[in-house]
């Protein structure tokens, strides 16, 4: 890497580290801090996952387009930052008052601002920084990598914290995201002509109905039938925490081994973010994908299956190997089979969007399934899912075509200031 490409990336490592480490603040511990402080049963834990994800989804194409009419501009992630600013005024005098008096108000308030604010600004954050890191020549994994270790980081002291106080996570997020407002500041916006020869160039012309053909193409249908099943992951994490914890003898030491563990795994996790392009770049992006949905499958039934916290906890683990292929192989396919153009909304519409819609559709029947016929179905349920979607996409998926375009050298802007 040159200088000035070396602090790109360094600064957009941060926002994802500070991004993650903000979400993880406040939303680590999420299904834990409703059960045990709001007094919230499992389906009713389900109804408010189902909000997050219903005003995600509305979200999501929203932004996919608006960040790529932007291209290179930040305006989108200074809006972001300021949300994330707002986290823990919101929980601690908003989110947790209404759910005490109000549960579908504070159901709706609390999914206007965290799907607004997380599930769905994240595609941006990510949608972002790996188009930046294809112009100016860097793997969009080895960022991305910050971002789980910012998750980690938070997450490690997140069960301590909360037997103290969970009010103190919540100002820890606030403080996390003006450190991500700081960094923002510092990232150069690149000229919307320096695009040009790329498919990036006449971002400026990008239409409504250049993402709307995309519904016509039978790739697109494809890649969202993979979505739609690999799209569980998100429904089977939202409780895992509540089912994790009833392991051992106390509330307390569950909540605290489970920071453990959760911090243990997005280590990991930032691990596999560094090493998953090594191994994406030599299988190819649809093999890349349908391994991770077969680890997912895994990791699902054997969740199922396994008793006791110790094997309970190597199926947790998975996750850090599944999540980092999934993400840099989701990208990859995007980025070889469709108009570059239109990353953005591909990743938050096919990939984000998709997870979304069945999230809310899934999370109430979850949460049902958890008080009725208990975690370790309900997960059996939801690993055959996965496991017959991912192979009806080892006949669906294409193989990735060969992407010609070399690394571009980017320009600054005519003040060569740092923005």
């Amino acid at each position: 890497m040159n200088r000035e490409t070396k602090k790109d990336y360094l600064l957009l490592s941060g926002l994802l580290f500070f991004f993650f480490f903000t979400w993880s603040s406040s939303f680590s511990l999420i299904s834990i801090w409703l059960n045990q402080k709001i007094g919230l049963k499992g389906a009713e834990t389900g109804l408010i996952f189902s909000a997050i994800s219903l005003i995600a989804l509305c979200a999501q194409p929203l932004y996919g387009f608006i960040q790529d009419k932007l291209g290179l501009r930040k305006h989108l992630l200074q809006f972001l930052g300021m949300m994330l600013l707002l986290t823990g005024p919101f929980f601690i005098y908003v989110y947790a008052p209404l759910l005490k008096t109000n549960l579908l108000l504070g159901a709706l308030t609390g999914g206007l601002f965290i799907g607004a604010t997380f599930f769905a600004g994240i595609g941006a954050l990510e949608s972002y920084t790996e188009r930046v890191s294809r112009i100016i020549g860097f793997e969009f994994g080895r960022a991305r990598m910050w971002g789980s270790l910012g998750w980690a980081s938070a997450t490690f002291f997140a069960g301590f914290i909360f037997n103290i106080n969970p009010n103190i996570n919540f100002w820890l997020a606030s403080a996390s995201a003006v450190i991500f407002l700081l960094l923002l500041s510092q990232i150069r916006e690149l000229k919307p002509n320096a695009m040009a020869g790329l498919e990036f160039d006449k971002l400026e012309n990008l239409q409504l109905q250049d993402a709307l053909a995309l519904l016509r193409l039978p790739n697109f249908w494809a890649l969202v039938v993979f979505v739609l099943g690999i799209s569980v992951y998100n429904v089977f994490d939202q409780q895992f925490s509540v089912y994790f914890a009833a392991q051992f003898a106390t509330q307390q030491q569950g909540n605290e081994m489970y920071g453990f563990l959760n911090s243990l795994q997005v280590f990991l996790e930032a691990g596999g973010m560094f090493l998953a392009p090594l191994l994406v770049n030599r299988i190819g992006a649809k093999q890349g994908l349908l391994l991770a949905g077969s680890i997912m499958a895994l990791r699902m039934l054997g969740s199922g299956l396994a008793s006791g916290a110790l094997m309970i906890s190597a199926m947790k683990l998975l996750h850090a190997v599944e999540l980092p292929i999934l993400l840099i192989a989701i990208f990859k396919y995007i980025a070889t089979r469709f108009d570059s153009r239109l990353s953005s909304t591909l990743y938050l519409v096919g990939f984000q969007f998709v997870t979304q819609v069945m999230a809310s559709l899934l999370s109430p029947l979850a949460g049902y399934g958890y008080d009725h016929i208990g975690f370790a179905s309900t997960y059996l349920l939801m690993g055959g899912a996965v496991a017959s979607t991912t192979l009806l996409s080892c006949f669906l998926l294409r193989g990735e075509q060969v992407n010609q375009t070399p690394p571009f050298q980017p320009t600054m802007t005519s003040s060569e200031s740092m923005q």
